[in-house]
């Protein structure tokens, strides 16, 4: 019995080290689609100007959106329905919209896309309204989709009283298959003789990582890369034979090299994003916050009776400044994301204060990453 509890301590303490073996390696290998794409097979965008009908009282106020009314007669022109172009029409279920959507690579005449709907107006929600077929353009000018449907919006809303309650947004919603493909666009996979597979980011530790692979995938020197980006890679001629090899290829494993250090910073919502890579040195940070404040009174003066004087109302400002002492903490060296963390949340600055920290950090050589604001 006691045996085969040292066999089983044995095989699980293994077990833990063969998992922390695992854990300690550099970057774990991903498959080629994830980190490169068949250059020439993109998306393409689509847009066009509609109408929404059938809303409930939550409409464009036709007064201050003229372009809801001009449409509705143009419509009903093209429909057989001729109305003077000085009439003010009031509708409130109309709703002037931008209608959006991606054509996929390889996408034939009859497909159906996914269309999301936008108000362009003053109206309060699309809720229950409907899309009347609406011309999707490309950036050539070209149809390329019909849209048409029957809106879903995921929210909802109710107001009564001058009062008003919403939850989520209102003003876009989406239609499943709601557009036809029209017109087809011509999609070449590789040009002539080869095959290009592009990067998301340049990195030329990982296309050269990525040609070892591919090569010794199909055993002869087929691939090879042009810069940090793109690979190169002799695929058959037969469109069939090509697209089973594009295929083969898209799923060879590839282990990328480490990104590099990077804190992204947004400072309008004050998002603080890093990733594993980030080290920070030894250094001291002292923080302080200073805030104004500017207070304004209406004070009022009245005259003595029968003075012949003015009433007369001055405005009297109160300003104050306060700076909140800031005592120099030190910053402990991190080689790692943990001991990063816990090195800036010993410092209990907030995420607007950890902006301003971050950037001097950076100018002062303490903190071992890019910094990028977006």
């Amino acid at each position: 019995m006691r045996q085969v509890k040292n066999c089983t301590s044995r095989f699980w303490g293994l077990l833990t080290a063969i998992l922390v073996l695992l854990s300690s390696g550099d970057v774990l290998a991903e498959r080629i689609k994830d980190l490169a794409s068949v250059q020439g097979v993109r998306q393409n965008q689509l847009v066009g100007y509609g109408l929404v009908v059938g809303l409930d009282g939550t409409g464009d106020q036709t007064t201050q959106t003229p372009f809801t009314t001009q449409s509705i007669i143009n419509m009903l022109a093209q429909l057989g329905t001729t109305l003077p172009t000085t009439q003010s029409l009031q509708l409130k279920n109309v709703a002037a919209v931008m209608v959006t959507a991606s054509l996929p690579p390889f996408a034939r005449a009859g497909q159906q896309i996914d269309v999301t709907v936008s108000s362009m107006g003053n109206a309060k929600s699309l809720r229950g309204g409907t899309l009347i077929m609406t011309p999707l353009k490309g950036a050539d000018g070209q149809v390329y989709a019909q849209a048409q449907g029957s809106l879903m919006v995921g929210g909802a809303g109710a107001s009564a009283g001058g009062s008003r309650a919403v939850v989520n947004h209102l003003s876009a919603g989406r239609i499943p298959a709601g557009a036809t493909v029209e017109r087809e666009v011509p999609t070449s996979l590789g040009q002539g003789a080869y095959v290009h597979f592009e990067l998301a980011n340049t990195d030329f530790g990982t296309v050269q990582r990525m040609v070892e692979a591919i090569n010794r995938n199909i055993g002869v020197e087929v691939a090879e890369a042009l810069d940090g980006r793109v690979v190169r890679v002799v695929a058959p001629e037969s469109a069939n034979e090509r697209v089973a090899f594009v295929g083969r290829l898209e799923n060879v494993e590839v282990r990328p090299t480490k990104a590099m250090a990077k804190v992204i910073v947004n400072p309008r919502t004050g998002s603080v994003v890093m990733n594993q890579m980030v080290t920070i040195e030894q250094c001291a940070v002292a923080h302080g916050s200073l805030s104004v404040v500017v207070k304004s009174e209406q004070q009022v003066s009245q005259p003595n009776p029968l003075s012949g004087g003015q009433t007369v109302t001055t405005t009297q400002a109160d300003i104050a400044i306060e700076q909140q002492r800031g005592s120099l903490m030190a910053v402990k060296a991190g080689a790692n994301l943990a001991d990063v963390i816990k090195a800036i949340n010993a410092l209990g600055a907030n995420p607007q204060d950890l902006l301003s920290i971050l950037q001097a950090m950076k100018a002062a050589g303490a903190l071992r990453a890019e910094l990028e604001i977006i």
